[in-house]
């Protein structure tokens, strides 16, 4: 794996899988990302916070924790595989999850979710058809 780092921020590329993640916080927030080998490459040490905020943000977004003082804190779980996606992260967070149908709302509207639906799209389905077959087992 090869990392870049630099003041509230962290990406890796792993080779293996040729994927690239990101990781970004500070004080009340923690988020991860799946991101582009172009975003990759443009991160740079010493970059201004607003700019690593915009290249890693236009990534997919996978989780995040915010426990800002401006209300309860919560986490929000948007790829349920974040943890395989990203081994290396430091996750924060985590006590107070959204469920899963909330998070699917929040998804299906909010528009900087977008790239997320798909994926929250399928996860619901096979929920759903489990629930079936529990209810048909039983």
């Amino acid at each position: 794996m090869q990392f870049k780092q630099g003041d509230g921020w962290k990406a890796c590329f792993d080779e293996e899988r040729k994927l690239y993640t990101a990781e970004r916080g500070g004080c009340g927030y923690y988020h991860l990302y799946e991101i582009t080998k172009e975003t990759f490459e443009l991160l740079k040490d010493g970059m201004r916070d607003e700019e690593t905020y915009k290249l890693i943000s236009g990534g997919r977004h996978l989780y995040m924790d915010v426990d800002d003082r401006c209300g309860p804190p919560y986490t929000v779980v948007l790829d349920e595989d974040y943890q395989t996606l990203c081994p290396w992260a430091k996750v924060v967070g985590g006590e107070h999850v959204w469920s899963a149908e909330l998070t699917d709302a929040a998804v299906e509207l909010f528009a900087s979710e977008k790239a997320n639906r798909a994926q929250r799209r399928k996860k619901r389905e096979q929920r759903e058809k489990e629930k079936t077959e529990q209810k048909d087992d039983g």
